[in-house]
């Protein structure tokens, strides 16, 4: 019933299978991939009709993550998989860059890749082995896929790289790099690093790109055997087309391309294709004429010509800069006046506002991830509203790109933010590009660092952050620092780093070509470090270090360490005692297992109440000590004083005075406030308290006259 066809390799330590024909046999193609004890089934189906109108290439990429696959039931109400979750969102889009250049220009058919994890061995992420699943099963499909492709995670401990670390091992590594690419050219890099320099980065793509060799070799056995019919298709040539519009608007194009003005250049560019729609398009009038969808497309390439040409033969970009040249730079800390850290970065034409607040461990995000939920304590957050661009849209959820802009310039943030022993805040920065032509990401990271010491977050270093561009024509090449938006539309590649003096905290790349080569990245790298300590110049200008002090509206925070044995005395019978404390002394208490308690507010008398309530409550009297008490209950042979938090002694008749005592009623009352002696501990563990060793108006210790009985 089943033709089954597998293939299997060792590789870095594990079995790596990949099977198809025994799952999903309905879909173009489909694949079981196996790494380890982690499986994902990928599937790829295309439509065979182009829908009328389509001017792009309609892909669509899902990663989704089945819980059952940890052997987890999801959380909240409805018990089911919902919306996509920011990991299942971002490994779309990981898988999403590398494969979409390797269709053919003009192929416009709807086509779906999903990827499904139906397995999780906690050890093996399933984001690399997905996309090698669904290279396989792209070219099992028949499509006109160009690939395979091949991907790896690399690590980076001691001195040495890491293949494949496990979920485990990438606990303690210095780089968390994915990268993905064909036989002889990478495709794409994504990454982050804790300061490492552009030598170490550049030769963790290249092993990367070494170990997946293998892969992509199985990956072409597994589809001599069972691969498809290819799909037939020609791209159509429309060259006479493409004639007639540079003979038309060539020239007015590229005169529209030496206005350094954005708006301005948008507009002449506008003009010269309306102008060419006019001649050109078929009409009621001109029937004959191109069909709209091709002429656009038409327009672009000779747009993209136009552009990359002039940049190609004279070395000078759209605005007049040169090749490696920073557009001007403006920044500025504190801008906002109530928000406990604020920047505002604008370079060039693209402007960043950063926001920082500061929160308490109850502010935590908990992630529910299928290697167990945890806590992240920093949040970023990018915003890409419509006006930055000067456009009118529906604002709904943050989408694939709002998320994956913000999770880039995380990464690049977060290897220099302090650990919670160090600063226990939780940090949430949100990003507002209030304009952008080029490299918002980017400008996060600069504002991000800005705002982030301007907050008094102690990071380790400032970082800063540029989006490097390439064009790659017959006639030459030339790799573009700072790209501008119609570089980066018009261009090969988009490459973005980030980092501090000391070294690249993140790094990500993707080809719109057909590969780079070591070379060309190697050169982007040096580049974009001159760019980058350019650019930290530039910001030092506001702010070159974190402010000595927290804004004074941002939450102080103390913490103190209590025996484990002791929380259930801060938190009371069903949180009794520490709702109490919250409410008398105005501060936010947060009491973690491990006993360590984080006492948080604006005002410090606040926090000094409350630590000292919780001190009364956890601390050990220690013996010799002079304590203020209240007597709560008189007996017979002495009192009761309650003295340190919720514990209470004994005052025996013969330690009340110096002189004979007939009833302890003749010296003291309940309620009566009394200094005591703590004198020790009897057999039972009974606390001795005396206060005739006490002066009862100051509280002074005083020479006994006479022995314990």
């Amino acid at each position: 019933m089943f033709d089954i066809q597998t293939e299997t390799i060792e590789w870095a330590g594990r079995t790596l299978t990949l099977e198809t024909g025994r799952m999903a046999r309905q879909a173009n193609g489909a694949v079981l991939a196996t790494y380890g004890e982690t499986t994902v089934l990928a599937t790829a189906v295309a439509q065979k009709d182009v829908k009328p109108g389509v001017d792009f290439f309609p892909l669509t990429v899902n990663y989704q993550e089945k819980y059952f696959a940890a052997g987890k039931i999801p959380g909240g109400y409805f018990k089911r998989e919902g919306r996509p979750t920011d990991k299942e969102t971002l490994t779309s889009r990981l898988i999403d860059r590398p494969i979409r250049p390797l269709f053919p220009k003009g192929f416009k058919n709807d086509t779906q890749v999903m990827i499904t994890v139906l397995s999780h061995d906690l050890e093996n992420d399933p984001d690399v082995v997905g996309m090698i699943g669904a290279s396989a099963a792209l070219c099992l499909s028949g499509l006109p896929f160009l690939g395979p492709i091949g991907a790896a995670r690399v690590g980076y401990k001691d001195g040495e790289y890491i293949i494949n670390p496990t979920v485990a091992e990438m606990d303690d590594t210095e780089l968390d790099l994915v990268v993905a690419g064909t036989s002889d050219a990478v495709m794409m890099v994504e990454s982050e690093a804790k300061e490492l320099s552009e030598e170490t980065m550049l030769g963790a793509v290249m092993a990367g790109h070494e170990a997946f060799q293998p892969v992509i070799d199985m990956i072409i056995r597994l589809a001599e055997k069972a691969a498809k019919d290819p799909w037939e298709f020609e791209p159509e040539d429309h060259s006479d087309l493409e004639a007639k519009v540079k003979a038309l608007v060539g020239d007015e194009i590229a005169k529209a391309y030496t206005i350094t003005n954005k708006t301005e250049r948008q507009a002449a560019v506008s003009a010269a294709k309306e102008k060419a729609v006019a001649e050109l398009a078929a009409t009621e009038e001109n029937p004959d004429g191109a069909d709209m969808v091709v002429l656009k497309d038409v327009l672009k390439g000779v747009e993209a010509s136009v552009v990359r040409g002039g940049i190609i033969k004279t070395g000078k970009r759209i605005d007049g800069r040169s090749l490696d040249q920073v557009r001007p730079i403006v920044s500025e800390a504190t801008v906002l006046p109530r928000t406990h850290g604020s920047a505002l970065f604008t370079r060039g034409e693209t402007q960043a506002l950063a926001v920082v607040t500061l929160g308490t461990g109850e502010d935590e995000q908990f992630i529910d991830a299928l290697t167990g939920t945890y806590k992240e304590r920093f949040l970023l957050h990018y915003n890409f509203p419509p006006y930055s661009v000067g456009e009118t849209s529906f604002r709904l959820a943050p989408g694939r790109r709002e998320i994956g802009h913000g999770k880039l310039a995380w990464r690049a943030l977060n290897a220099v933010m302090p650990n919670a022993e160090t600063f226990p805040y939780t940090v949430r920065l949100v990003s507002e590009i209030t304009e952008s032509n080029g490299s918002s990401s980017m400008a996060t990271v600069c504002g991000g660092s800005l705002a982030l010491m301007d907050a008094g977050v102690p990071i380790t270093r400032p970082v800063s952050g540029i989006a490097m561009g390439l064009i790659k024509d017959p006639e030459g090449v030339a790799v573009l620092s700072d790209i501008l938006g119609d570089e980066d539309h018009l261009g090969d590649m988009d490459f973005k780093v980030a980092g501090t003096e000391e070294g690249v905290t993140s790094l990500q790349m993707d080809i719109k070509i057909a590969g780079i080569t070591k070379d060309i990245m190697q050169t982007a790298l040096n580049q974009a470090k001159g760019g980058r300590m350019h650019i930290l110049e530039e910001m030092n200008k506001a702010l070159s270090g974190t402010r000595e002090a927290l804004n004074e509206h941002a939450p102080k925070i103390e913490t103190i360490q209590i025996p484990t044995d002791k929380i259930r005395d801060v938190i009371g019978s069903g949180g009794k005692v520490i709702r109490q404390i919250v409410e008398e002394t105005g501060a936010k208490v947060d009491v973690n297992d491990e006993g360590l308690i984080k006492v948080s507010s604006v005002s410090a008398d606040s926090i000094k109440a409350a630590l000292d309530w919780i001190k009364g409550l956890t601390a050990e009297p220690e013996v010799g000590e002079i304590y203020k008490g209240k007597v709560v209950k008189v007996v017979d042979f002495g009192a009761f004083v309650n003295f340190f938090g919720p514990r209470d002694g004994l005052v025996h008749v013969s330690q009340m005075k110096n002189e004979r005592v007939g009833h302890p009623k003749d010296v003291v009352s309940e309620g009566q406030e009394v200094w005591v002696k703590l004198l020790g501990f009897d057999d039972r563990g009974k606390v001795r308290l005396s206060m005739k060793v006490v002066d009862q108006e100051t509280g002074e210790e005083i020479a006994e006259e006479g022995g314990e009985d």
